[in-house]
């Protein structure tokens, strides 16, 4: 069974960082990809970033590139999203998933190929 745990969310100041942890367990393969999305109030959840676990590939949304960074722990099962220069609109909680079966070689999943998910974590930037 497929498990992810997210940790790490909590409150700062406009311009700060805060690193996110996703920790998986129960794939059958290396090829899965994790994302992460976020789910601000009233909006529907969107994916921001996501790293396949097997090759390091990695992709991120123009509204997140330059300030946030995925990187990914094999030893630890591990996925972090470190972010930085943190604006106000990216208050959410932060949703960790998973995408099984997407090996090297292939492109990453869209968005909606996403079937695993974890709990959440809340992150609040103030201004």
């Amino acid at each position: 069974e497929v498990q992810l745990v997210e940790s790490g969310g909590g409150l700062v100041q406009a311009g700060g960082s805060l690193r996110l942890s996703c920790v998986a367990s129960g794939f059958r393969s290396d090829d899965y990809v994790i994302g992460w999305f976020r789910q601000a109030p009233g909006k529907e959840r969107v994916g921001v970033s996501c790293i396949r676990n097997s090759d390091g590939n990695t992709y991120y949304e123009d509204s997140v590139k330059g300030r946030f960074i995925i990187s990914r722990d094999k030893a630890k099962n591990t996925v972090y999203l470190q972010m930085s220069s943190l604006k106000p609109e990216d208050t959410g909680t932060y949703y960790c998933a998973a995408a099984q079966g997407w090996g090297t070689m292939i492109p990453l999943p869209r968005w909606k190929e996403y079937t695993f998910w974890g709990q959440g974590t809340q992150v609040t930037v103030s201004s």
